[in-house]
């Protein structure tokens, strides 16, 4: 009985079916849930592979022992090991840098890069999106990484005999999908697959890439010990696998996964396995794999146990062995988050995140209403809204199953801005830095938005001891010939009011009145 072949990408769809939700602000603390769930069960199933691939090339060279023609397959299945193990190794590596450089930055992955509470364990830096670009995009470790598989995967095959190379291809998992990127706006695989990525999302990932070796490590080896003949195999070390295509599943979709039985030698055609789950028998293909399918029904986590029995041709026993696993199930679940404040602002565009978990991107209808709202989508589940009027806004958003869910927000003008000389509200101003100043700016404070307003005119009052007030009108920001003569004969002592001071902003139908400014001259 040999180890189960992996599908072509096999659990990275997992990541893709909500990395699109990914992409707002706040990400919820369930969507990363699925992902450590998801990033558990790929790391118990390289524990597995690595069990299941210990004891075989010691069993190879044993049996190559006996005919000297066997001898080039023995001399194989060390390298199969050490080329899984450095493909691994790199990866562990780069992401230890990624969870530290995220995490306390001390040199090390430790307690520090991680929340700890109870019996919760999360990632420090799990919603950092730009470690991953900066490293997997910028940085080139992506290419890198792009060619390191591509070289592993040559590296894997060398070891199979030319003639039988075609046929082993498809059982080499360690490959690159360039066809989705090619058909994304992408510029890159690194680009489609890492830029702005929270960390938490992608860890899954690279588990799946040492998976990948690990599965293609014991493909190799299997195939090592079929080239030795298979009718004297013993069977001594079994373990029950499951390859869910999904680990998270939303209520109401279908929950499938491949049981199997991964043993430490490969099979013979004597070898007789049968696999069930819950006491329920299933049909068991040629490579030794049954598909087991039931319902996702109430939310939460679910388990189910299965069965393998497996008839050995050489003992002529029949073993039994047993294991639980689980999967959760979920409910679709969407979010419209204001990128920088929680309400719209007329006369400038307002950037927005919108997320649905479960729901394929092209699925995925927005639409708006009130307040005169208008929102276009950007890419990558960012959109602009503008909006006319004051009042409310609302987002609702629905298709692919989700039921239309509506989010409302505030639409009010831009803040009314501050008045200033240089950056002074008013006080003290040496004179010859008041003499320097070309004229009043209006400035929004606290205002994380590109915006610009303009001053109408104000009324500039200058007070000289035992002098009669100058009164001088100016009808824009920048001083006027008059307001600069004004200024001008300043004088230690002499105190300048600006008042009645207006100011137009975006959306504005009308100016607005800002706050006067008194001025002492020292």
């Amino acid at each position: 009985m040999s180890i189960p072949k992996q599908p072509r990408q096999l659990m990275i769809n997992i990541m893709y079916l909500v990395l699109t939700a990914l992409l707002a602000l706040n990400v919820s603390a369930e969507i990363f849930n699925a992902f450590k769930l998801v990033n558990k069960g790929l790391e118990k199933s390289n524990k597995s592979l690595d069990d299941a691939s210990a004891k075989m090339p010691e069993s190879i060279k044993k049996r190559a022992a006996a005919k000297p023609e066997f001898q080039k397959y023995a001399d194989r299945a060390t390298p199969a090991i050490e080329i899984g193990k450095e493909f691994s190794d790199y990866v562990s590596v780069m992401v230890d840098k990624m969870i530290d450089e995220a995490g306390n930055k001390n040199g090390s992955v430790d307690d520090g890069d991680y929340v700890i509470k109870g019996d919760s364990r999360k990632l420090r830096g799990q919603k950092d999106k730009s470690v991953t670009t900066r490293n997997m995009v910028n940085g080139g470790w992506g290419k890198e990484l792009k060619a390191k598989i591509l070289e592993t995967r040559g590296k894997f095959l060398a070891l199979v005999d030319t003639a039988d190379r075609a046929a082993m291809e498809k059982e080499i998992a360690m490959e690159i999908d360039d066809v989705s990127w090619t058909h994304s706006n992408k510029k890159s695989w690194e680009e489609y697959t890492f830029k702005q990525m929270p960390l938490g999302a992608v860890q899954p990932i690279f588990t799946k890439f040492i998976n990948d070796a690990k599965s293609s490590e014991n493909a190799i080896l299997n195939y090592l010990s079929g080239k030795l003949g298979g009718e004297d195999v013993v069977l001594d070390k079994f373990t029950v696998i499951s390859s869910p295509k999904k680990s998270y599943v939303i209520k109401g979709e279908p929950f499938e996964t491949e049981i199997s039985l991964a043993a430490s030698t490969s099979g013979s055609s004597a070898t007789k396995v049968s696999l069930s789950v819950n006491g329920a028998s299933l049909p068991v293909n040629a490579d030794g794999i049954a598909t087991w399918k039931t319902t996702a029904g109430e939310v939460g986590i679910k388990k189910f146990n299965a069965v393998a029995s497996v008839f050995n041709p050489v003992t002529k026993d029949t073993k039994t062995f047993k294991k639980e696993f689980e999967f959760e199930v979920g409910e679709r679940s969407c979010n419209v988050a204001a990128e920088k404040m929680n309400v719209f602002y007329i006369g400038v565009d307002n950037p927005v995140a919108i997320s649905a978990a479960g729901v394929p991107s092209a699925q995925l209808q927005v639409n708006a209403t009130g307040a005169g709202i208008a929102i276009s989508k950007i890419g990558g589940g960012k959109y602009n809204v503008t909006v006319g009027q004051q009042g409310e806004a609302t987002i609702t958003l629905s298709g692919g199953g989700l039921q239309p869910t509506a989010f409302t927000f505030r639409a009010k003008k831009i803040p009314t801005p501050t008045p200033m000389l240089s950056d002074k509200r008013g006080g003290a101003m040496p004179n010859g830095v008041f003499k320097a100043q070309q004229g009043v700016i209006p400035v929004l404070e606290n205002f994380d938005f590109q915006a610009k307003c303009q001053i109408q005119s104000f009324r500039l009052v200058r007070v000289a001891p035992r002098q009669d007030a100058e009164i001088t009108l100016n009808t824009t920001g920048r001083f006027g010939s008059e307001a600069t003569a004004s200024i001008n004969k300043a004088k230690p002592g002499d105190r300048y009011l600006f008042e009645d001071i207006k100011a137009r902003c975006p959306g504005d139908a009308a100016g607005r009145e800002l706050s006067d400014m008194s001025f002492q001259i020292k």
